[in-house]
């Protein structure tokens, strides 16, 4: 993974926390400093913390599981679901439904609608014999689902690990995480609770740039997972292929040698 530095934490506002009077004192550890009645993020546990955070997904995604992007705030939606997509990974940027992962039957049978709605409304022979109406609230209803489920469309099974912009605002993505176990990758910004995460990330959640340049790095570290894994397995299967190739000319080598001893045996 490459190494951010710390100019392009500061150019991205990184360290920009919130007023003083809003911070939540359990991320005492993670600031530097107050200046101007605002908390200053210390950037080297920031760095420190975003490299055990790499280093956790990548291992995630080359174990073959899957990262669960959350972020629904407006400045993190876009650079969130442009990554998710890029990596085909599950996201969710558009609103929690509550249940996600602790109803996850529900949420699977809803996704089995959307995806039949989308099959009738595709058929054009079949939709042309819905009257009007219909098709109107089919579509319209296949547009919803596909708005808050779109993400986790090919969503098998539950994901491996979360990574959420804004602990305050998705705490109830975060208290299904964890009473599932699953654990939780978050930006804390100074008003967060880091208690409620596994690997914190102290960042500032608001700005554009300080969200880009953490779910960049985030997405880096899975996508060079998915380049080890592909790679591991093509190792594998090339070693497969040798092995068995060289069971093969073992076994046609076999013959060979028994000739010799059987024409022997005849001539006594």
């Amino acid at each position: 993974m490459a190494q951010l530095e710390y100019k392009d934490l500061l150019d991205a506002g990184v360290h920009f926390g919130h007023l003083t009077r809003k911070w939540d004192p359990r991320m005492a550890p993670y600031i530097f400093m107050e200046k101007n009645d605002i908390h200053i993020i210390d950037l080297n546990k920031t760095i420190a913390s975003l490299d055990e955070a790499c280093q956790y997904v990548k291992g995630v995604v080359r174990s073959g599981r899957k990262v669960m992007f959350v972020a629904t705030k407006k400045q993190a939606q876009e650079i969130v679901s442009e990554e998710a997509r890029r990596l085909k990974m599950p996201f969710v940027t558009e609103r929690w439904l509550g249940g996600m992962l602790t109803n996850f039957a529900t949420i699977r049978k809803s996704l089995k609608k959307m995806q039949s709605l989308e099959k009738l409304l595709g058929d054009e022979a079949t939709a042309s014999n819905i009257a009007k109406r219909e098709r109107l609230i089919k579509g319209r209803e296949k547009d919803k689902l596909e708005r808050l489920l779109g993400g986790v469309a090919d969503l098998t099974r539950l994901p491996a690990a979360l990574f959420v912009v804004d602990v305050k605002r998705e705490h109830i993505a975060v208290a299904e995480a964890k009473r599932l176990g699953i654990p939780v990758i978050a930006m804390c910004d100074t008003n967060s609770n880091p208690n409620e995460v596994d690997f914190v990330i102290p960042a500032n959640d608001d700005a554009y740039k300080s969200i880009s340049l953490i779910t960049l790095a985030i997405g880096k570290a899975i996508e060079e997972g998915l380049i080890e894994r592909k790679q591991e397995r093509d190792d594998a299967r090339m070693a497969e292929e040798e092995d068995a190739k060289r069971s093969e000319d073992t076994g046609s080598e076999a013959p060979a040698a028994k000739a010799p001893v059987a024409k022997a045996t005849d001539e006594d």
